[in-house]
């Protein structure tokens, strides 16, 4: 399978903090991968690397192939960032910013494609109004396309959809599920767990510049075997039975087998305690995730 991102080794140093600490990672060509970690992990000093505005202090990084310090041109041109910052240029329209950054890579008219973009991000309606005049979910909406005019085989998101509403995180995983089945490998960093669970195949994790985990999300999500049972009573359960208080009136159970329930169920009952609601609840990724950073 070819790779589309390889990290050997990669150290970066800033005086006396070691941002990252020996990352060896591949991402393969096609994938939906997520990179997940507390803030101050290395993540995005990890994609400053890929995007060579960063330079490792030791190790290795490679985009499609191309070494990201020697290749540099070639290695930026496969690669499409979306940054955390607001970053924009107050001066132009967002169609305007968007020949602009064509530009860039040496690519003239592809209004089409420019097009497509916009549509696809709903940003038609909004594509002659000057940047500075558009809302900040607008203006994220922006970056995005400014990543992609270009077409790179591999797009990085970082916090893509940090402080966004609903309609624009629809929008663009709609839009990114569509160019991964196309063949572009995606990369993805959040703090939204959820989206991680849904979207991504395999899942890194990092803390403090190492890298802790690293397997499918299916996998990672059975690292976690214990169940749990909601209970919502209509008065305090005996000591006895070693059930957690939630919130409200609600009460948590953990087990591994369901045939465990009946324990606190009858000892409920014969205390003449009442189960006004029960609900399992099943581990999540961000279960996995705290269990993973808080061990390692």
């Amino acid at each position: 399978m070819t790779v589309a991102l390889e990290v050997a080794g990669l150290v970066k140093q800033y005086r006396q903090t070691r941002a990252l600490d020996g990352i060896d990672l591949q991402v393969n060509q096609g994938e939906f991968f997520g990179l997940l970690g507390p803030n101050g992990a290395g993540k995005t000093t990890l994609i400053n690397i890929l995007a060579g505005l960063v330079r490792p202090s030791q190790g290795t990084a490679r985009v499609m192939g191309f070494d990201v310090a020697r290749d540099y041109a070639q290695s930026r041109r496969a690669l499409g960032v979306v940054p955390q910052e607001l970053v924009y240029d107050p001066f132009f329209t967002a169609r305007e910013v968007l020949r602009v950054q064509s530009g860039y890579f040496g690519i003239r008219r592809n209004d089409d494609w420019i097009e497509h973009v916009l549509h696809n991000l709903g940003l038609t309606p909004h594509a002659d109004k000057n940047m500075r005049t558009l809302s900040g979910g607008m203006k994220r909406r922006v970056l995005v396309a400014q990543a992609l005019v270009h077409k790179p085989p591999v797009i990085v998101l970082d916090e893509p959809t940090a402080g966004v509403d609903v309609d624009l995180r629809q929008t663009l995983w709609q839009f990114i599920q569509g160019l991964n089945r196309e063949g572009h490998t995606v990369v993805l960093t959040t703090h939204y767990l959820e989206e991680a669970e849904t979207l991504c195949q395999r899942i890194a994790m990092l803390k403090q510049g190492r890298l802790v985990a690293l397997d499918s999300t299916r996998n990672l999500l059975s690292r976690r075997h214990e169940h749990q049972a909601q209970f919502r009573l209509d008065g305090e359960p005996p000591g006895s039975l070693g059930l957690k208080q939630g919130q409200g009136n609600c009460w948590l159970f953990g087990f591994q087998e369901y045939d465990e329930l009946e324990t606190p169920l009858a000892a409920l009952r014969r205390a003449g305690i009442k189960v006004l609601e029960m609900q399992l609840l099943e581990p999540d990724l961000e279960d996995v995730f705290t269990e993973i950073i808080q061990n390692a």
